[in-house]
């Protein structure tokens, strides 16, 4: 058998992955419990794990929606890539046992630090992923400029994990906040992405057309 009769397809690849980045939401919501207290006090008393949970729920979204994006770029999924896979989707599953732990520590520093220890894991595992997909993309002839483009993206988010986890030794809020900024470089980027790979279709088709 060949390797490329071996391969698996990416779209069973996606549905595996979307079956397991859904039980990581749902162990991050079941972890939500109501306060004793009733009332605005009540409701303030739980509104760390709300915003703890809000920025985990969306950096898990915007992975989901990113994994979504890298897979639509190839139809086979070699060694290589199941294995950055595996590795990827276990860093995220991680994130909802640290959620808790920074939760139950009150967010000490040493939770802290443990919490974007995960962060980052889960953001290098993506870009080992994507440098796979790249890989193969370049092996079928599919890879554009925007692609090679986008890891300025990773090399950023990486960055700003690393120095979010030197700051959680002294301010774990500010921490927390260079975290929240690391999701905004994930969703505004894309878009500038999107629009390169659009200007690129255009343009190959306007020259298509000349001919």
């Amino acid at each position: 058998m060949t390797a490329e009769n071996s391969a698996m397809k990416t779209s069973r690849l996606e549905a595996f992955s979307d079956g397991v980045i859904a039980v990581i939401i749902t162990i991050m919501v079941l972890e939500l419990h109501v306060p004793h207290q009733d009332g605005i006090a009540g409701l303030w008393s739980v509104a760390p794990r709300l915003g703890i949970y809000l920025l985990s729920f969306l950096a898990v979204g915007i992975y989901w929606i990113n994994h979504h994006e890298l897979l639509r770029r190839t139809e086979q999924a070699d060694y290589p890539m199941l294995w950055a896979n595996l590795v990827f989707l276990f860093a995220l599953s991680l994130i909802p046992y640290f959620v808790d732990y920074l939760d139950d520590k009150q967010f000490s520093s040493f939770a802290t630090v443990l919490y974007e220890i995960a962060m980052l894991f889960a953001g290098f595992a993506f870009y080992v992923l994507r440098w796979t997909i790249l890989k193969m993309q370049a092996r079928i002839g599919v890879l554009t400029v925007g692609d090679r483009n986008e890891f300025w993206k990773h090399r950023l988010s990486l960055l700003l994990y690393l120095v979010s986890i030197a700051v959680a030794y002294y301010r774990p809020w500010i921490s927390l906040a260079l975290n929240s900024v690391v999701t905004v470089v994930w969703i505004i980027p894309q878009m500038g992405v999107k629009d390169c790979n659009a200007d690129e279709a255009n343009i190959a088709a306007s020259l298509e057309g000349r001919h």
